[in-house]
């Protein structure tokens, strides 16, 4: 396994650190400090309008170089990929070093600018042009990338999408159950009318969030729709076409097998996620596990035949408390920190599609969704389902963590992609090989129907509250750092290594209607 895993657990690791809810924890852990605007202070001050200019630039958000790259010479992907961690580990920089001059900023409009977005550009433009060299050598064309090497700031509450959600604005406007924030009820707590949310700074722990304009009560927001309706992760099946179900138990990371690689997305490098991966299934899943290792593994699937990887980015609850990885690259030194929650129920389940049968996946087949830099790079390929138990039926949130009520637990539910284009099984962006079905069910541009996975992750989780205006003890799921841990960001990866034996049964099963494990 890679440098980045964890297997057990020790008890030290456990103890809580005692800390207010404001708290950024140290060794290594990312500090944001509060520069607002004193109330006392004059709002004519110049001096004032920048300080608080300055304590709203909350993050990075830099153009997603990968996804434009949809036709990359096999040649050319490895160094490709090498070159887009690269351009990740450049931003994930950038945003530390915002992060941490934070006085810096409110004496100097111009710091931003000139410390921090224009050297990014430069160093994003050498790496861009490295792309490039790679793809023009291996005998492929690119378009002019350049363009993308700009990157801009962004507050806390913006949602580069400009998307909806339910018929609710993202950015912080309103949340999923129609209620304003900063001043009105926010789950039955008054969030109070300070800048961001009502909540300083840009909360969390690690002093990159989750902030209280995340969170909404689930008792307080309106029915939506059932699961699964959005633009993308529509339920692939119905009551018509193939109907059975094939259920696989993997378990819940019981043996704390973690690490922030992402063998799908940057091969090769470790901490290419720069955030913390729960595995299920295969046991080898590590930066540099190839084909045929994967294959070779063992799983923590019951049924044998199924050595597929599945993995998720950990959910943590910030109580105060420090786990393992607090010290190291992807956890506590890049704003991931807390307690790491275990799922109660990790439930893995493939459907058919509701307009006719399925064919069998191809060995190694890649399928990424959702997005976990959704919250600068847009809702395009957003992909999140957030409920609780009880709830599952009436409330999906895609923008904010549900605050459970007592009894009920937390539900994250993912339907991926269940169309393939017959061949491939990745491509360069590593979306464009699979689709979701289209509104009537089918597949479009000659696209196969296969089995689709729907993840469903169930969680004991202590339900934070809302007080003056601040989330106390938030969860969050593991992000880019970046990204501030925002809900939207969540995301699921799966890589098929069922035996040829048990992806033919799971195909039977479902075209014939079956219900088979």
């Amino acid at each position: 396994m890679g440098r980045n895993t964890r297997k057990r657990r020790s008890s030290m690791a456990n103890k809580a650190i005692a800390a207010s809810a404001a708290l950024a924890l140290g060794g290594g852990g990312l500090i944001w400090a509060n520069f607002y605007a004193s109330a006392h202070e004059s709002k004519n001050s110049s001096q004032n309008q920048t300080k608080a200019a300055a304590a709203q630039v909350a993050t990075i958000s830099c153009p997603d170089v990968g996804q434009k790259l949809t036709n990359v010479p096999g040649g050319a992907r490895s160094g490709v990929d090498r070159e887009l961690a690269n351009l990740d580990k450049q931003i994930t920089e950038a945003y530390a070093r915002l992060a941490s001059t934070r006085q810096a900023q409110t004496n100097d409009a111009g710091f931003v600018q000139n410390a921090i977005v224009g050297p990014l550009k430069e160093k994003r433009a050498a790496t861009i042009d490295r792309i490039r060299i790679n793809i023009q050598r291996a005998g492929g064309q690119v378009q002019d990338l350049s363009p993308l090497a700009a990157c801009t700031t962004q507050g806390a509450q913006t949602n580069a999408g400009g998307g909806q959600n339910g018929g609710q604005q993202n950015g912080g406007q309103q949340n999923n159950g129609g209620q304003q924030n900063g001043g009105q009820n926010n789950g039955g707590q008054q969030n109070g009318g300070g800048q961001n949310g009502g909540q300083q700074g840009n909360g969390g722990q690690g002093g990159n969030g989750p902030t209280a304009a995340d969170f909404v009560d689930i008792t307080k927001a309106p029915r939506n729709a059932q699961l699964g309706v959005g633009a993308n992760g529509l339920a692939a099946n119905g009551n018509g076409g193939s109907r059975g179900t094939f259920t696989t138990s993997c378990g819940t990371n019981g043996n704390d097998n973690h690490n922030t690689d992402n063998v799908i997305v940057a091969p090769g490098v470790t901490n290419g996620a720069h955030h913390l991966h729960d595995y299920v299934g295969n046991q080898n899943n590590d930066a540099f596990a190839s084909d045929q290792e994967l294959a070779a593994a063992g799983t923590s699937c019951q049924n044998q035949g199924d050595k597929s990887s599945y993995f998720w980015p950990v959910l943590r609850v910030q109580d105060g408390s420090q786990d393992f990885d607090q010290n190291n690259d992807g956890g506590g030194k890049e704003g991931n920190v807390g307690k790491i929650l275990q799922p109660a129920q990790a439930q893995l389940k493939f459907v058919g599609n509701k307009r006719g049968k399925v064919v069998a996946m191809p060995t190694a087949l890649r399928i990424i969704t959702g997005d976990a830099k959704a919250f600068v790079n847009g809702n395009a390929n957003a992909n999140v389902n957030w409920s609780c138990t009880g709830f599952e039926n009436k409330v999906q949130l895609e923008d904010k963590y549900p605050i459970c009520p007592q009894g009920s637990q937390v539900v994250r539910t993912t339907n991926f992609q269940s169309c393939w284009d017959g061949q491939n099984i990745d491509s360069a962006n590593h979306r464009t090989h699979v689709a979701f079905v289209q509104a009537n069910g089918t597949c479009a541009n000659g696209f196969k129907a296969i089995p689709q996975l729907q993840v469903r992750l169930v969680y004991n989780v202590p339900a934070p509250k809302i007080q003056n205006g601040q989330v106390v003890n938030p969860y969050a799921v593991d992000s880019f750092p970046e990204n501030l841990h925002k809900p939207i960001t969540d995301h699921n990866d799966f890589i098929n290594f069922f035996s040829q034996n048990t992806m033919n049964k799971m195909v039977n099963c479902i075209n014939t209607g079956k219900r088979c494990k």
